[in-house]
């Protein structure tokens, strides 16, 4: 499900929303330390004010792509060694290749609240159609 600004939402299941304190001079708290939680019920309603579609391509996808287009243009004219080391290769990248093609679809959004707050860089996952 891809979301859209302005479309209307509502979170689909209970959250916890965790910070952590700061130190400072003037503060007895450590670092690490939560400064306390927000639960956000589910069923709470809200509009989508931002979507961002992120798209990382980690150097190891660039290159199994890379091979694997080369061994499909020109594997079968290879030599056997040649095309069994390009398939190797290509074989010790794949889980790379996985991990991108996992991530590459990975859309976060920001929605604003009926009750005012704001939940900025949240999986669109967590949200249904309201």
């Amino acid at each position: 499900m891809t979301l859209k600004e302005g479309q209307r939402v509502k979170l689909a299941a209970d959250t916890r929303l965790t910070d952590w304190a700061a130190m400072t001079q003037d503060s007895p708290t450590s670092p690490g330390v939560v400064a306390g939680s927000l639960l956000l019920a589910a069923g709470i309603e809200g509009t989508v004010e931002r979507v961002i579609e992120h798209e990382y391509q980690s150097q190891e996808a660039r290159e199994y792509e890379r091979l694997s287009s080369l061994l499909d243009a020109f594997g079968r004219d290879m030599p056997p060694g040649s095309r069994k080391q390009l398939e190797e290769q290509i074989a010790s990248l794949e889980p790379q290749w996985i991990a991108y093609q996992e991530q590459r679809q990975r859309v976060t959004v920001r929605v604003r609240f009926d009750l005012g707050l704001i939940l900025d860089d949240a999986h669109e996952e967590v949200f249904t159609p309201a």
